[in-house]
């Protein structure tokens, strides 16, 4: 009977231990990122965008997507633009309005890190849900590299939004100027 209090102990303590030491990393490796660049795949409901994306901390957004539609999106860190040259299409929200504002800002998810449990997801991801008054917000992050890998939020319009990130590069000298929102015309 003793053995099996200690094993059982022994496994309990181990797992925690094992949970804290990937959250420590994890946020040890986010505190590093000044800014990151990457390809995403974005799927909203059943259709599915691609592009290429700069983040700066904080609350900085450039993303160029690969459609007919020329479709920007940027964030200043105020106020987020989503533009569609060929459609000439010209959007302009409260950044505060849309849960970018949330994952834009790496000091509040470290904060929330730091106060969840992760769950692990086919042995590959690690998965934290955030849920804040207005968002449920789920990051994932790749096991091995600790680097965020994706999120799936709701969008203004409600609609499941999945975006997946990949070839990630970490504190690239960046065009300041590509945060600026653009005009309308």
């Amino acid at each position: 009977m003793k053995k099996i209090i200690i094993i059982f102990f022994f496994y309990i303590f181990f797992i925690e231990s094992s949970d804290a030491t990937i959250k420590e990393k994890i946020i040890l490796n986010l505190e590093k990122i000044n800014n990151l660049t990457f390809n995403f795949k974005q799927t909203i409901n059943d259709k599915s965008e691609k592009g290429s994306c700069v983040i700066k901390y904080p609350k900085k957004i450039f993303c160029s997507y690969l459609d007919l539609n020329e479709k920007i999106i940027v964030s200043n860190g105020k106020s987020l633009v989503i533009k569609n040259k060929n459609k000439n299409q010209y959007y302009l929200y409260p950044l505060e309005n849309t849960p970018l504002a949330l994952i834009l800002n790496k000091k509040y998810l470290i904060n929330q890190i730091k106060n969840l449990e992760s769950r692990t997801i086919n042995k590959k991801y690690i998965n934290y849900k955030i849920i804040d008054k207005k968002y449920e917000i789920n990051l994932f992050f790749d096991k091995k590299s600790l680097n965020l890998i994706g999120w799936q939020t709701e969008d203004i319009y409600q609609n499941l939004v999945i975006t997946f990130i990949s070839n990630i590069k970490l504190n690239q000298n960046l065009d300041k100027n590509i945060f600026k929102l653009p005009k309308m015309e």
